[in-house]
């Protein structure tokens, strides 16, 4: 057999594998040799024995001892049963705790050694056991691997598959990283690094093994970020857009106030990307009223004065609707034609917009996913914007790219990413941060506040109303019933609609069709609904300067970013605002999200930490974003050799003996399988 074969190599070649066991490994994603050999533990358990003088409270840990009394047994109804047994271990006499194992009773004998693994309680000198033998402890395999494992198939089983596996196969295992690499960070030849992660003899030795996997899956993925964007320029060449600079500075100058430094530094990396021959792949990231908008205007005017049309695309009609009114303000005195178009824009309006995209008499065109229809053409497109971009799937931003004849591209979000997630999600982007807010801008001020304060929390909201003000009242998305989320909105809103008898109160939710949450949102945004009762739909949405007061119930559901985006709805116009965070939460990680979020109004800090709370899955979908998901490697924890990876792909892709040394082979040919050289994007 061929080294470089055994990729190919079925897994029903492995020693007792028949074609059911091979199904149910199938069905775990372990179709090769390879597969079975890769399919890593996710923890270990660790039967090496402990001194109970150096073993944490409440620690798993597992002892030997002598059973010192006769067993004590209770039922507790039919099926439940706690018995107690003193074990003298070494010099300590503790308490060992059998639940629901009766059957122990008559297995333990006095002066009988035997072998316990369970939590301990430092306080109580108790061990609450879960597994024992009934011998002195063995000493083998001491640290055992634990494997994610689903269906009829069992760890164990899946343990000896892999054993086999090594015993057959070890001596084909190829080595995928160069002794240069492997010396310079002190990392384990392959195979060795993949018998340790399965078979270590400590926790030091599994982590060794670890850090070679977890350093070559990062380069493997930053060599693809790296190479797609080097033949992403090469291969994609953009059209060099040529305007005025000093009409471009003229028009910043006119408008009604100065940009912030942030801005200004944005706005000249856009406009140099937009006038070099390469097509601008551009991320701007800003925190909710940073003011990415005004930088979309101003790059938008740069593209039409170079006789190119723009295209900005965004997630919700009221939100195309808003933007259309704020351009045509700023465009006023220039002559610029800025164009609706939505999905309910039907019949002969329709055609006539149409139409005058492809004559080019529209010079912007501002509109939801109905901007990437077939039937849209343009004439000459040179800038397309997508605001709130991960709310888009990859194929409509793809599609709305290629409308014209390679236009510059730029993705805006108010939801702050950390860096860590943008080095991988967004690795093939240039990105561009607005870290700075506008002058005068005053600060939400945030609140935690139990759920026993309602009565001053509705005194509050109601001393501004009668001040001309409006409010929102969010109710959190309970996903495992639609149902009850309804029904909770309803409650609120019942509640609400008697305690402001005198004003309007709308509700908005999930089940409403599009157009009538629209409508609901027009009418707060008109005032004819002071207060806007709804769930989390309101996230991204109107832009309402008269509203000041936010309240989130059950503000603990939420994750940091979510609920800074969910603030960020009010604070827009000139008058204090408030959020109110109502929450009566139980666990530790819930109590440091209100802390948190009554301390800082930094979105970014605020992603930081949300990060470290609950992980990447809660900021994109993995599936719409490109967040690669790593067997061993954890962009949080393994932050720095993340750092280092982008770093070496960074040199090894813009080097000659990347792409010519036989070193080198194996990554190439990895890197050829992901479709990167093909042009193939990433997500």
């Amino acid at each position: 057999m061929k080294k470089n074969n055994l990729v190919t190599v079925p897994v029903s070649e492995v020693i007792g594998v028949g074609p059911e066991k091979e199904k149910q490994l199938n069905e775990l994603g372990i179709v090769t040799v390879e597969h079975l050999l890769e399919y890593f533990p996710t923890r270990y358990e660790d039967y090496q024995l402990k001194d109970l003088a150096e073993v944490s409270h409440d620690e798993r840990v597992t002892v030997e001892g002598k059973v010192h009394s006769e067993p004590s047994l209770r039922f507790y109804g039919k099926k439940r049963s706690r018995m107690t047994v003193k074990v003298l271990v070494g010099r300590y006499l503790i308490s060992a705790v059998f639940f629901n194992q009766p059957f122990a009773k008559k297995q333990l004998t006095l002066g009988m050694t035997v072998t316990l693994t369970g939590k301990w309680d430092q306080h109580k000198s108790t061990l609450t056991v879960n597994q024992y033998k009934l011998t002195p402890h063995q000493g083998e395999q001491e640290l055992q691997p634990i494997y994610s494992v689903k269906s009829l198939m069992k760890i164990h089983t899946l343990r000896k598959f892999i054993v086999q596996a090594f015993k057959q196969y070890a001596e084909y295992l190829p080595e995928t990283l160069p002794r240069t690499v492997l010396q310079k960070y002190k990392l384990l030849p392959r195979k060795d690094a993949l018998y340790r992660l399965h078979f270590p003899n400590t926790q030091e030795e599994a982590q060794h093994a670890r850090r070679r996997f977890v350093y070559e899956e990062f380069l493997q993925f930053q060599l693809k970020v790296q190479a797609f964007r080097k033949f992403d320029r090469e291969n994609d060449k953009g059209m060099k857009q040529e305007f005025s600079e000093s009409d471009v500075s003229s028009f910043i100058k006119s408008l009604p106030f100065p940009l912030t430094n942030a801005q200004d530094r944005v706005v000249k990396e856009v406009l140099n990307d937009m006038q070099s021959d390469f097509r601008m792949n551009r991320l701007l990231q800003g925190d909710v009223g940073s003011g990415k908008t005004i930088v979309a205007a101003i790059c938008l005017y740069a593209t039409v004065k170079s006789g190119n049309q723009g295209a900005l695309m965004v997630p919700t009609e009221i939100l195309a609707e808003q933007h259309v009114e704020s351009l045509k303000e700023v465009f006023s005195a220039y002559g610029i034609t800025v164009e609706l178009l939505t999905s309910s824009i039907k019949g002969k309006k329709r055609r006539e917009i149409l139409s005058k995209l492809v004559d080019g008499s529209i010079d912007i065109a501002v509109g939801t996913h109905a901007l990437i229809q077939d039937e849209i053409i343009f004439k000459q497109l040179g800038l397309v914007i997508t605001d709130e971009q991960h709310r888009f799937g990859v194929n409509q931003r793809r599609v709305l790219k290629e409308k014209g004849e390679s236009p510059d591209v730029l993705f805006m979000t108010a939801t702050p990413i950390p860096r860590t997630l943008s080095i991988t999600a967004f690795g093939e982007m240039d990105v561009s941060i607005i870290d700075e807010y506008p002058a005068g801008r005053k600060e939400i001020k945030t609140y935690w506040a139990k759920h026993d304060m309602m009565d001053r929390i509705l005194a509050f909201i109601d001393k501004e109303l009668k001040q001309g003000r409006q409010a929102y009242v969010i109710c959190p998305l309970i996903e495992e019933s639609e149902n009850l989320d309804v029904q909770n909105a309803h409650d609120i809103h019942a509640m609400l609609q008697q305690y402001f008898a005198q004003y309007q109160v709308g509700l908005m939710h999930g089940r409403l069709a599009a157009d009538e949450k629209e409508a609901i949102m027009q009418e707060f945004g008109d005032n004819k609904v002071q207060v806007l009762v709804s769930t989390t739909v309101v996230e991204v949405g109107v832009n309402v300067p008269n509203a000041t007061v936010m309240v989130i119930y059950d503000a603990e559901r939420f994750g940091l970013s979510q609920l800074h985006q969910l603030r960020g709805r009010v604070g827009r116009g000139s008058a204090q605002s408030y959020c109110i965070l109502l929450a009566d939460p139980k666990t530790e990680v819930g109590k440091e999200r209100m802390q948190i979020m009554t301390e800082t109004n930094d979105g970014f800090v605020l992603a930081e930490k949300d990060l470290e709370l609950r992980g990447p899955g809660d900021f994109f979908g993995t599936k719409q974003s490109g967040v690669p998901e790593f067997k061993v490697a954890d962009m949080i924890h393994d932050y720095r050799a993340l750092e280092i990876a982008r770093q070496d792909a960074e040199k090894l892709v813009a080097s000659t003996s990347f792409w010519e040394a036989d070193e080198w082979a194996p990554m190439r040919d990895k890197l050829e399988k992901t479709g990167v050289f093909s042009g193939e994007k990433l997500d």
